[in-house]
């Protein structure tokens, strides 16, 4: 894969679609249905996908495309593809809190090596370079040439306590008693795969999920952590692996509960897990 060119396809498809969405967010109305599984989902979802998966299959045809909105993407059976989410946060979208990303990655042997997070109403684009570093650009934003680049890196280890991020559409009690576990700093709510661009930045230290994911929702966000010095692990302790098919609990590309960090120490985190969600 020529990763120079990669990195500049995504990021101006995710701007394209960043555009289509907010023109459709600005109007005083647009049309919301349910799909199969009882999720929302939007004209904006459908236009985004459209564009997304137009551009992506002209400049990369032999590279496997999966995509949220499209269930036949799914069939193929692939180690390195692309995943997109063309609008991650649609309950946020439609009750306009403006916390939603436009989510593409690339996957490697079951990594997220590349990926593009935009949040076209926050005015903030999240990506990793051609060397697999994470950067967050400063908008405005050009489609044809990037603008500021600032390297992103997690924050130290606070030994005393910890920022800790959580959803705000998907906080449940499970997610609480987790982080009751630590002595907390402060907590921030964030929806959508800003909450792994946070962890990146260094704004907050840890993101607990303990409700259901799938791969399109993280791989972005998780390449843009894992490039600025993070990782996203199960609670067993195991980084979070994509390219899930098969699976005997689960539909394909689900993903386990996980943790994202910032800088941790390995072992401890390691046994930590096990210890707070009783897998001693």
């Amino acid at each position: 894969m020529d990763y120079d060119r990669l990195v500049t396809v995504i990021r101006q498809l995710a701007l394209e679609a960043g555009d289509r969405i907010m023109e459709i967010y600005n109007v005083d109305d647009f049309e919301v249905k349910v799909k199969s599984d009882d999720s929302p989902v939007t004209e904006a979802d459908e236009a985004a996908d459209a564009i997304i998966s137009a551009g992506l299959r002209a400049a990369f045809p032999d590279v496997t495309l999966v995509t949220e909105e499209q269930a036949a993407s799914h069939s193929k059976h692939a180690e390195t593809f692309l995943i997109v989410d063309p609008l991650d946060g649609t309950k946020e979208f439609i009750n306009r809190r403006g916390d939603f990303t436009v989510n593409i990655a690339y996957v490697e042997n079951g990594v997220p090596t590349r990926g593009v997070v935009y949040a076209p109403a926050r005015g903030r684009m999240f990506f990793t370079r051609a060397d697999g570093s994470a950067v967050e650009e400063d908008g405005p934003f050009h489609k044809d040439t990037p603008g500021i680049l600032r390297a992103i890196r997690v924050s130290e280890p606070d030994n005393t306590a910890l920022m800790v991020v959580a959803s705000k559409s998907h906080r449940d009690q499970a997610t609480d008693d987790y982080i009751g576990k630590y002595a907390v700093k402060d907590m921030k709510s964030a929806g959508s795969s800003l909450k792994f661009c946070l962890i990146a930045t260094g704004e907050a230290d840890i993101y607990p999920r303990v409700g259901r994911t799938m791969e399109w929702d993280t791989a972005a966000g998780d390449a843009v952590l894992r490039g600025a010095g993070g990782s996203t692990v199960t609670l067993d302790g195991k980084p979070l692996a994509y390219g899930k098919r098969e699976q005997l609990h689960d539909s394909d590309f689900a993903n386990p509960h996980f943790i994202a960090w910032g800088r941790r120490d390995e072992e401890a985190t390691e046994n930590d897990l096990k210890v707070s969600f009783g897998r001693d």
